[in-house]
């Protein structure tokens, strides 16, 4: 960290006094401490202190370029927008070679139904080396532009940007009324994954707009509140109380500025996956200027922010998300629970989310499948057993949501040592979807550690694996269960495979480190328990079980 900052002061230096020669510009070292002062802000995302660092040294901005582009940024994750408009326009910022400065001037002009202006802009960066995700920003508003411009899509069939492009290609139809738009989005949500579970509201948005309820309806008796994301649950919830103008309101397909924003959002995701925090605030504000009804787009900045610990600001984002809808706000409460956990104390939290939980007096099922995993989590098992046996009352008994919940109230059953019951709700479960491999591992394990249906248990643990192969549970589960049986060659081969997988969990360390020691490898065994001990997930208990094992080895008869 002092050679970056070293490095940092070193260059900032040298092009200050290169500026000061060239151009006769008064440095002192006031400016340097509020320059590198904002930097290492905006890395931080301390946001508003950025801004404030960047304020006191506008005096850069003509001659820096990195001031420019570190004065845009933050302006925009102040969200100033319009100011960040001007700014860019007023310091020439299309004579730079900062991309992030010519989004704003294109998004400026879209703004203000500019299109062709914003065509130019964007047209003007064909030369511009671009990263990848650049390149797809850029192509992307270009082929926006051209359909909105000339009402036109692009005949070319060639995927260049994968899903990217089919998603584009989706709302261009939308937007020119096309006859196949519905066949588009069929093809799209169809694939059932969660890459593409967002795109069933957009689906379901577009069949609002042309008012076709009865496919809306079939639509909605799909969603399955226990396997559904907070959005789709929403919309879900909405079409039950025939709240159609919700869904209506937040976005349209025949609005400009709300698909811009929608693929804005779509990119502001993929930096957050990336881990490029930044860059994906960026973005989102962006999107959200565009936008402002689609509210809930600001839970990816509270998620961003969040993980960085910058809990002020996760709240802050919180606060836009609609208190009127029941899923939304349910949604909020619980990341203000999380947010509470880590400032508090778990119990805390928990209070927190119970008061929010019994102040709803509902039977949703998607918030009482969620207060049935909190409860479980905290280990609340009798609490998440009521839970569950409330929402079974609610669910189709030949469902996979009833299986779901059967296998969850089994695990709970499980925990508190009612064995009998649990495993009367995991043999069902299993009646309903038999190549559940959660449920096979979770049912045979329980068994082996009781000593129960030995060769059953095997059986079912292989059945799991081959449905699961690379699954570090349940590899560790058969590795286990070899090892119970005192088959230790199998043992070994399992729980190597199960280690590669997940190296920073305890128990699968330790477990490893139990078998190495049984086929004479006690140097090795010793490693991996002195492992246990420094990971961060390795409770106290665990830890004086195996600090035992370090100094006095095991026995197994």
């Amino acid at each position: 960290m002092k050679k970056i900052c070293f490095f940092l002061i070193i260059f900032l230096y040298q092009t200050f006094s290169y500026a000061k020669t060239t151009e006769n510009i008064e440095f002192n070292h006031k400016y340097l401490s509020n320059y590198f002062s904002a930097i290492i802000s905006i890395n931080n995302q301390d946001d508003k202190d950025s801004l404030k660092y960047l304020n006191n040294t506008k005096s850069l901005v003509k001659t820096h370029e990195s001031y420019l582009e570190n004065y845009l940024i933050s302006l925009v994750l102040n969200n100033k927008i319009d100011i960040a408009f001007n700014k860019a326009i007023q310091l020439k910022a299309n004579e730079t070679n900062f991309f992030e400065a010519k989004v704003l001037l294109a998004l400026n002009s879209i703004n203000k139904k500019d299109f062709s202006n914003a065509m130019l802009t964007l047209e003007k960066m064909d030369e511009v080396p671009l990263d990848t995700l650049e390149l797809i920003i850029k192509e992307t508003l270009k082929d926006y532009l051209d359909t909105i411009i000339f009402k036109k899509m692009d005949k070319n069939e060639d995927v260049q940007f994968g899903e990217i492009d089919k998603i584009k290609k989706i709302f261009q139809s939308c937007y020119l009324g096309k006859e196949n738009t519905d066949l588009l989005f069929e093809e799209l949500v169809i694939k059932d994954t969660e890459d593409f579970s967002r795109y069933i509201f957009f689906y379901i948005n577009y069949l609002a707009q042309i008012e076709d309820f009865n496919k809306i309806n079939e639509l909605q008796n799909k969603i399955d509140y226990t396997n559904s994301s907070i959005l789709i649950a929403q919309a879900k919830q909405w079409i039950e109380n025939k709240r159609y103008d919700k869904i209506t309101s937040a976005f349209s397909c025949k609005n400009e500025h709300h698909i811009i924003s929608e693929f804005l959002f779509l990119i502001s995701n993929l930096y957050s996956s990336q881990e490029l925090y930044k860059k994906s605030n960026f973005y989102i504000h962006l999107s959200n200027y565009l936008n402002p009804e689609f509210n809930f787009n600001n839970s990816l900045l509270a998620e961003n922010y969040i993980i960085n610990k910058k809990f002020d600001l996760a709240l802050k984002s919180l606060n836009f998300i609609s208190e009127e809808d029941l899923i939304f706000s349910w949604y909020k409460n619980k990341k203000k629970s999380s947010i509470i956990k880590k400032q508090e104390n778990e119990t805390a939290a928990l209070n927190f989310l119970e008061k929010k939980f019994d102040g709803l007096k509902t039977n949703n099922i998607k918030i009482l499948y969620d207060m049935g995993g909190i409860y479980k989590s905290f280990e609340k098992y009798d609490e998440a057993i009521k839970i569950y046996s409330k929402l079974l009352d609610l669910l189709d008994n030949r469902s996979k949501a009833y299986a779901d919940i059967l296998y969850r109230r089994g695990g709970s059953f499980e925990r508190i040592g009612d064995y009998e019951t649990a495993d009367k709700d995991l043999l069902e479960s299993l009646n309903i979807t038999r190549e559940n491999p959660y449920v096979l591992n979770y049912l045979a394990y329980s068994w082996l550690e009781r000593n129960y249906k030995i060769e059953l248990s095997m059986e079912m643990l292989k059945e799991a694996y081959d449905l699961r192969k690379n699954d570090p549970y349940i590899t560790d589960s058969l590795g286990w269960g070899y090892y119970l049986i005192n088959d230790f060659e199998n043992a070994e081969k399992y729980l190597k495979k199960a280690v590669e997988l997940m190296p920073y969990d305890p128990i699968v360390n330790d477990h490893y480190g139990d078998i190495l020691w049984m086929l004479n490898r006690k140097i090795q065994a010793r490693y991996f328990w002195n492992n246990v001990l420094n990971l961060d997930e390795t409770d106290d208990e665990m830890k004086i079980d195996v600090k035992k094992k370090i100094i006095y080895g095991i026995e197994k008869t």
